[in-house]
């Protein structure tokens, strides 16, 4: 005789514990539920969120989406095609493969900036090490 013990329930997060973890506020989150950005999250009894590893795993990608530029309407469509399954796998990396290109164009050109920058403060430097120099421009 074997008696079926129920598969231990991995511990979720309340929506308190996630805002602490990810940095998102309460209404990002929701914002993100409602926009189609995360699945619905699972709720307790008491109608209270209740996130999951997983969704977890998945707010901090999104999180380097956003932070990296990627609009929410991308966000929303690599969020769909991920729902849709495996058969989309190759359309979000093709996404993935765009945006990564998008974002090593912004950092050549923010090299570019940060160098104009420092010459220019160079430049100021300079003026300050001279005595008498009323020449700033």
């Amino acid at each position: 005789m074997t008696s079926e013990q129920p598969l231990p329930q991995e511990p979720t997060l309340t929506i308190a514990q996630v805002v602490e973890r990810t940095g998102l506020s309460h209404d990002t989150l929701r914002y993100y539920e409602k926009a189609g950005l995360i699945q619905r999250v699972g709720r307790t009894t008491g109608n209270q969120r209740r996130y999951e590893a997983a969704d977890l795993a998945w707010l901090e990608f999104l999180i380097r989406l956003r932070e990296t530029g990627m609009s929410i309407a991308d966000m929303q469509r690599f969020a769909e095609l991920r729902a849709r399954g495996d058969a989309t796998v190759p359309d979000r990396l093709a996404m993935l493969r765009e945006h990564r290109a998008d974002l090593a164009d912004r950092i050549r050109a923010l090299r570019r900036n940060a160098a104009s920058l420092d010459d220019k403060i160079d430049h100021y430097e300079r003026l300050l090490d001279q005595p008498g120099s009323d020449a700033l421009s």
